[in-house]
């Protein structure tokens, strides 16, 4: 199989979230190493042999964005379009930054619209909300993925509409048949960081975070993960280390905010201690150290 593939290419399973098991192959040897790493994580996680499977794609270049959209009798209506301005290149794909609206030029948003519209509609979804991933680059849009789904995480948090709804709560109301006042987005300039695991290893402490929050535009600072619990960063890991969020007049006012709050905040992470298995028929109170 390594050897049919055209690189770079991309290893990606058929089920998971969040660029988990997705791993960027730039040669032969690098794609047999990606591949066996991701079955390897689907197995850790109880999936048979048979039961999914994994996807080779193309890598595309390019700058990423995100859709949030809602499927209505009248088309998509776009919702947000936020760009990631942080480099998702490889080899892992660990999302940061998405901020809205997006600063690309109009006909290049209006060409991501119609490019997630007609995968909507290839995938047979007609009401409801969408989220999309795309790239961008000098050929135009190309779909990485599209699910009837919102926005994951607490990301959400970062779009308000009419007169202060929620996005689930404007999901709702278009699903109950209910008025929906306003699809209009509340605010100029929103965004949300996905707060970046360093490393792996044990959290012991974050500091920081009053620092973090009093930055000029921070509308909140969540840590997510526990206190003396196990970090696992891509792409065996499942989640952030937490969330910032951010609004002001500009997209890049928002982006410089999120990224020096980020600054201010310290990480304390242990090593993660080796692996200890009792002594087999000895003492169960002795332990081996391997």
């Amino acid at each position: 199989l390594a050897a049919q593939v055209r690189y770079p290419c991309v290893v990606k399973p058929q089920v998971l979230s969040g660029s988990r098991g997705v791993i960027r192959a730039d040669s032969a040897e690098e794609f047999v190493a990606a591949f066996t790493r991701t079955v390897r994580l689907l197995r850790s996680l109880g999936f048979a042999p048979g039961t999914t499977g994994v996807l080779v794609e193309e890598y595309i270049p390019g700058r990423e964005v995100a859709l949030e959209g809602l499927l209505t009798g009248h088309g998509l209506k776009v919702l947000a379009l936020f760009d990631k301005p942080d480099p998702l290149e490889g080899p892992f794909f660990e999302e940061t930054i998405y901020v809205t609206p997006s600063r690309l030029p109009g006909a290049v948003q209006a060409a991501i619209v119609e490019c997630a519209s007609a995968a909507a509609a290839a995938l047979g979804l007609r009401t409801g909300p969408v989220h999309a991933e795309l790239r961008v680059n000098e050929r135009g849009p190309f779909m990485l993925e599209v699910a009837g789904r919102s926005i994951g995480g607490l990301c959400s948090q970062t779009l308000r509409f009419g007169t202060d709804m929620s996005l689930e709560e404007l999901i709702l109301r278009q699903a109950f048949g209910f008025e929906v006042e306003s699809l209009s987005r509340v605010g100029s300039a929103g965004g949300v960081m996905m707060i970046p695991i360093p490393g792996a290893g044990i959290l012991r402490c974050v500091e920081g975070i009053e620092e973090a929050g009093a930055v000029p535009g921070v509308e909140g600072v969540e840590i997510t993960a526990r206190i003396d619990h196990r970090l696992v960063p891509l792409p065996e890991g499942a989640s952030y280390l937490g969330f910032i969020f951010a609004r002001g007049e500009r997209p890049e006012e928002v982006e410089g905010a999120l990224r020096e709050a980020h600054r201010r905040l310290r990480f304390r992470i242990d090593e993660e201690l080796p692996v200890i298995n009792p002594v087999v028929g000895g003492d169960p109170g002795l332990a081996v150290i391997q």
